[in-house]
């Protein structure tokens, strides 16, 4: 089922209280949608799906309408998710810059989201507060959730794009909660945009505890957010999640699945579309029961599919929705 701000809250309460995370998916495609939003509920397992700027502009077409886009993505995420019995999706928008605030308000205001995510954190944190409380008034009046931002997470992720790594300092974080109230608090720790290996990464789990710990000495606990999250092992997701992480976002693993299992596919079934070398293309006839795109971007959904499955049993959210 679609998700509600309010039925989403109680979902990030849950994790936090039992400490488990909850997988939040970047979505453009159909194919992308279905089989996450299935992966979730073969696993009993609530979630989360998010689309970009850039990933609404794709949807809308030529037009890059991202207005269109949005309506495009709620709608297949709404009519797909309420296929579902054993587990509950939400919408969010995610790294939504100041730029587009008014495109924020259009989708909190004809019930597109169940959260949003306003980030500024490219400004000067008194910017960022003001910019972010704004969101904030906004979206609680419609029962939608916020996640801001502080600190700047190294790589390229749609249209965010950093050459540079600011790890979130803990008092700031505690001042930028009290004075926006936002509902989810997304935090700079180590981790990259893109293609990484957590190996590779010093992710900061000591820096979470601190500001999980300060939070919640002020009475302000918040689910803290790892973004860029692909590629880390089952370890740092465990240690992240044991810190006071609840939503850990995922993107780059699903295009890098799907791509591979696509290709896999069409290394083998080559002749199906091209002549092989040394026929006659006179004679050559291509065979539509495998280059019939159902044949192979199912590869792609399964694949994806067996993806989310494996990072909701990393994070222990797996017989965790609130609908059981």
């Amino acid at each position: 089922m679609f998700y509600s701000g309010k039925e989403l809250k109680n979902v990030f309460t849950q994790a936090k209280k039992n400490r488990f995370g909850i997988i939040a998916s970047n979505v453009v495609f159909d194919t992308q949608i279905r089989s996450i939003i299935w992966g979730y509920e073969h696993q009993k397992s609530d979630g989360l799906l998010q689309m970009s700027a850039g990933a609404c502009k794709y949807a809308a077409g030529e037009s890059k309408d991202m207005k269109i886009g949005a309506k495009v993505i709620s709608g297949l995420v709404k009519t797909l998710s309420s296929q579902t019995k054993n587990s509950g999706v939400g919408l969010h928008i995610d790294h939504a810059t100041p730029d587009y605030f008014d495109f924020i308000v259009y989708c909190i205001e004809n019930n597109l989201v169940s959260s949003v995510m306003i980030d500024a954190s490219k400004e000067k944190l008194e910017e960022n507060i003001r910019v972010t409380k704004e969101v904030v008034e906004v979206a609680h009046k419609y029962g939608v959730l916020v996640e801001g931002e502080i600190g700047h997470i190294k790589g390229s992720e749609d249209e965010i794009v950093s050459d540079t790594e600011l790890y979130t300092n803990p008092e700031e974080a505690l001042e930028y909660v009290l004075k926006t109230n936002v509902d989810l608090f997304a935090a700079s720790v180590g981790t990259n945009h893109g293609v990484s290996k957590g190996a590779d990464l010093e992710l900061r789990i000591d820096l979470i505890e601190k500001i999980d710990k300060l939070l919640i000495k002020n009475n302000v606990e918040r689910g803290i957010v790892l973004h860029g999250a692909s590629g880390l092992t089952k370890q740092q997701h465990l240690d992240a999640v044991n810190a006071g992480v609840v939503k850990i976002n995922k993107d780059t693993q699903y295009q890098m699945d799907m791509a591979a299992a696509v290709q896999a596919f069409w290394e083998k079934e080559k002749d199906a579309i091209v002549c092989p070398e040394g026929t006659d293309i006179s004679v050559y006839v291509p065979d539509k029961g495998r280059f019939d795109p159902r044949k192979w971007l199912i590869k792609g959904e399964n694949a994806m599919t067996k993806s989310v499955e494996e990072m909701i049993l990393m994070v222990g959210s797996q017989n965790q929705s609130i609908l059981l």
